[in-house]
């Protein structure tokens, strides 16, 4: 079913990178959402005033802010599918975060609401007549959105969406709640036993606590979350994987939301090569690994000498003293500007973020004192760098 739909009403989608086909994605899975949530909601309604239950009537009124959710979901594929604009000039793609968050402030609503009736349905129990037609209506609900969250789930991974990822956190949640309500039928069908309110409660506190976790996993990439160590790893090694590239270094990663990324990063290249003939290379790597990864990427090329024993002896000794550090580093960019007395060794150390600017210092003082010992005309002028790529653990 969800292949047949995808390939009916989503043209090219296998180009999710495109912003039309997002943008379909988003209204596909906006329309199925609401159709399946209208025919559920009113169906729930229709069972909770005919056997009195307050799980069941609230279970409705949550299929009713799913209506909420998709028509969020629908109006999110359109706003993010929008081309950059003189006030948005990196587009608009992080309208797919903000639309999750609401969702997920929408899961909280009812949370509370549910919370509160079934609390009072505790403190004021009520009977509730439950029928073999209910509980298969209930189980036919927790099918209908079991499949919903698989929908949303193929989608999601296909378009890398928060948004989607939302939505199905929300089906998946709306199968437990009902999975819990028809459990309470059962036991009151054959057993007498009425945990209406209490089944109710239960619900309630795992849709708050799910509501909580997607507020949070929502709002780290709209703060700036770190970027997946594996990616960045994946665009270094591809970058210093061409002839000419020695290493890679400073890579700077800014989502803007899906599909929508920008990058620097550093290259150390020969200092004596032919400045023209780097400059070609750097433009190539922009551009052909920027298209294999999706993202725009700009590189500013580090000249490093090679073939001068007097600074690669320096290096040896820093890469030494660095590598014996309490706290995992790296250094880049090295070079060394002699002097009749004094040999300043320049070069960038990078420290994670966690480490503190006391820390920092110590670090600094200990490999200035070290290089000092191996050789007195050393003296260390080092910038540091903090690891936003987060590659280097404490």
């Amino acid at each position: 079913m969800t292949g047949w739909l995808i390939r009916r009403f989503v043209k090219d989608n296998e180009n999710t990178q495109n912003r039309a086909v997002r943008e379909a994605y988003g209204i596909l899975a906006g329309v199925v959402g609401i159709a399946a949530n209208m025919l559920l909601c009113a169906a729930k309604f229709l069972i909770g005033m005919i056997t009195g239950s307050i799980a069941v009537q609230a279970d409705a009124v949550n299929n009713l802010a799913d209506i909420g959710s998709n028509l969020m979901t629908l109006l999110s594929a359109r706003l993010a599918g929008r081309p950059a604009d003189k006030e948005h000039p990196y587009g608009h793609a992080r309208m797919e975060y903000i639309a999750a968050l609401i969702i997920a402030f929408l899961i909280l609503m009812v949370g509370f609401e549910l919370g509160k009736e079934s609390f009072a349905k505790i403190i004021h129990p009520q009977k509730v007549e439950f029928t073999v037609a209910t509980m298969l209506a209930l189980a036919a609900s927790i099918l209908v959105k079991l499949w919903m969250g698989m929908f949303t789930a193929n989608i999601g991974r296909r378009i890398d969406s928060a948004t989607m990822s939302a939505a199905t956190a929300d089906s998946l949640m709306d199968c437990i709640s009902t999975g819990a309500i028809l459990v309470s039928s059962i036991l009151a069908y054959f057993f007498g036993v009425n945990l209406d309110g209490y089944i109710g409660l239960a619900v309630a506190a795992f849709v708050l606590y799910s509501g909580i976790k997607l507020v949070k996993e929502t709002i780290s990439p709209l703060m700036g979350e770190a970027p997946a160590p594996e990616f960045v790893k994946e665009l270094a090694d591809r970058i210093s994987a061409y002839d000419g590239v020695i290493d890679t270094h400073d890579i700077l990663i800014h989502s803007y939301g899906p599909g929508n990324i920008i990058a620097t990063a550093h290259a150390e290249v020969d200092a004596k090569g032919d400045v023209l003939e780097l400059h070609e290379l750097i433009d190539r790597i922009e551009l052909e690994v920027g298209r294999e990864m999706g993202m725009l990427l700009t590189i500013h090329m580090d000249p490093v000498e090679l073939d001068n024993p007097n600074v690669q002896r320096a290096k040896d000794i820093i890469s030494n003293i660095v590598s014996q550090l309490p706290v995992k580093t790296v250094f880049h960019d090295f070079r060394m500007v002699p002097g009749e007395k004094r040999n300043n060794l320049i070069f960038d150390l990078v420290v994670p973020l966690e480490i503190g600017e006391a820390k920092e210092h110590e670090i600094m003082d200990t490999i200035c004192s070290k290089a000092k010992e191996a050789d007195p005309t050393y003296a260390c002028v080092i910038q540091i760098d903090h690891d936003f790529s987060g590659l280097i653990q404490p």
